[in-house]
């Protein structure tokens, strides 16, 4: 996570790989851009979604020295969220601060499979060669306060939508806190809105309606479905909200920034305000950009004020493998020449060289011998205590099997007793319902079976009538009247000759 060499550059580029959208800036103009190109003096930065990577808070002692803080993260992360053994994932870290735990420092870890960074740029580096930073989308909100865009401290809480990915982000006196991907990206957005509607609606249709119609004026009636979707999304916002009040101790969120990827008509920050009872302000920052009244994707607009930052800033965590080649001294075929260059110099000074060559020699190999003995106390001293973690992590899944069983014990219990209060009376009303309905076709019922299997609820009424019209009438009345709580089915009516009556099974399936 060191900061790379600070460059000078004409202009800046920001790609979205997901949907192969530019934009590049100069001096103080921010513009669209359909077919970018390498250029040597042009900064080019990009994000990745909440979905592409893992991000988790670690504790790690204070006693571990600083050098040794990436390998003790990376062995503490493969053993506590399970990873991959065969990946060697890219791992960055942001160190956050807890005046509660003064035995620990705290770190928010990203992890990132190299594969999926390399099928997601693989377009963007076929037109642009290099991408100098790859940075998380939450860590961009950051240049906000570096710049003072954002002055006050607080906690604040910023929420996106993208046609992809869809986040809620939460700072802390302008540090960064927690982040998590919600469920409702644009593109998921529509396909819940179509389930509600009930009808397949044209993904088009669905994002003009966004940004052309505004809810309090349109008498479309998409306006119900939208509100119900509304719910649905800042339901899920208000559980996110919910559980890192209680994991990082947070006493109430000050603040709600809310925008969208495009211009909404609807004002989302007027609605959050109403459903979450938090103040709240539109996600559109003034960046100091000149659009031309051009409606920015906000990523877009952070990714530039971030590639303003100083590099110790920007460089905070950066998952790009596409770097630009090194300067010529720095290459293998530029090392080969300075050696070629040495060689011949050294050629003409033998004797000296030759004396040189041995007392370096020497230094070398009294270095490493002292490196190889405090190399091996080190490892010694990390195989005993990975010994005794490896001791308590098998104390803890035992405890942790045991509090299984005695979970699983009382949630069947608490099962049987829901089933007792809520499935009876449910019988018995259902019964009384349908019973009024056979008395207006002079039918009556003769046995009352009931079957419940796979959670399919089923009863079998054996039914008895003078005439076999008043059955099918029956169940042709009970078949409309009921359709939506109901499935009805019968099989055959026949006739007894000795009772001179109509007798039917009807089976009545609880949808």
């Amino acid at each position: 996570m060191s900061a790379q060499q600070n460059n000078s550059f004409t202009s800046i580029l920001s790609a979205n790989p997901y949907k192969n959208e530019f934009y590049t800036s100069a001096s103080s103009f921010l513009t669209p851009i359909k077919s970018p190109s390498y250029s040597k003096d042009q900064f080019a930065i990009s994000y990745l979604n909440t979905q592409d990577y893992i991000n988790n808070q670690i504790e790690i002692s204070k006693n571990i020295p600083d050098e040794d803080i990436l390998d003790a993260i990376n062995i503490k992360i493969y053993d506590e969220l399970g990873l991959d053994q065969a990946i060697e994932y890219q791992v960055q870290y942001v160190e956050t601060f807890n005046h509660a735990d003064s035995d620990n420092r705290h770190f928010q870890v990203f992890i990132v499979d190299p594969l999926e960074v390399t099928q997601t740029y693989h377009s963007v580096i076929e037109k642009i060669k290099y991408i100098d930073l790859i940075i998380p989308t939450p860590l961009l909100i950051k240049s906000l306060y570096a710049k003072n865009i954002i002055e006050e401290n607080g906690i604040h809480c910023f929420i996106y939508f993208q046609e992809n990915d869809s986040f809620a982000t939460i700072y802390n006196d302008k540090e960064f806190v927690y982040t998590k991907s919600l469920k409702f990206s644009l593109i998921q957005m529509h396909e819940r809105f179509c389930e509600l509607y009930g009808e397949r609606v044209d993904y088009d249709e669905f994002i003009k309606f966004l940004t052309t119609q505004n809810l309090k004026d349109t008498t479309s009636d998409y306006k119900e479905y939208i509100f119900k979707l509304h719910k649905e999304i800042f339901s899920n916002i208000n559980e996110i909200l919910t559980y890192a009040k209680k994991a990082f101790e947070i006493e109430k969120v000050e603040q709600i920034y809310i925008g969208s990827q495009i211009n909404l008509a609807s004002k989302l920050y007027e609605i959050a305000e109403v459903e979450l009872s938090i103040k709240a302000d539109d996600f559109n920052f003034d960046y100091g950009f000149e659009v031309n009244n051009v409606y920015i994707d906000q990523i877009h607009a952070l990714m530039h004020i971030t590639a303003t930052l100083n590099d110790e800033e920007k460089y905070l965590c950066n998952f790009s493998s596409f770097h630009r080649p090194p300067k010529f001294t720095k290459r293998e075929s530029g090392k080969i020449l300075m050696l070629v260059i040495v060689s011949i110099l050294i050629a003409f000074a033998y004797p000296v060289t030759y004396w040189v060559l041995m007392y370096a020699q020497g230094l070398q190999y009294n270095i490493l011998e002292d490196n190889y003995k405090e190399i091996h106390r080190t490892k010694t001293t990390r195989e005993a205590t990975i010994k005794t973690k490896e001791a308590d992590k098998t104390k803890i899944y035992t405890l942790l099997e045991e509090e299984k069983k005695s979970y699983t014990s009382k949630k069947n219990t608490l099962i049987k007793i829901h089933d007792v209060k809520v499935n009876y009376p449910m019988k018995a009303k259902l019964i009384t319902l349908l019973t009024n309905d056979l008395n207006k076709y002079s039918v009556k019922i003769e046995n009352i079976l009931y079957d419940q299997n796979d959670d399919i609820k089923k009863f079998t009424l054996s039914l008895v009538s003078a005439k076999d019209k008043k059955i099918t009438q029956l169940l042709e009345y009970l078949t409309k009247k009921h359709y939506k709580k109901f499935k009805f089915s019968m099989e055959s009516i026949f006739y007894d000759e000795d009772k001179k009556l109509y007798f039917s099974e009807l089976k009545v399936s609880i949808l």
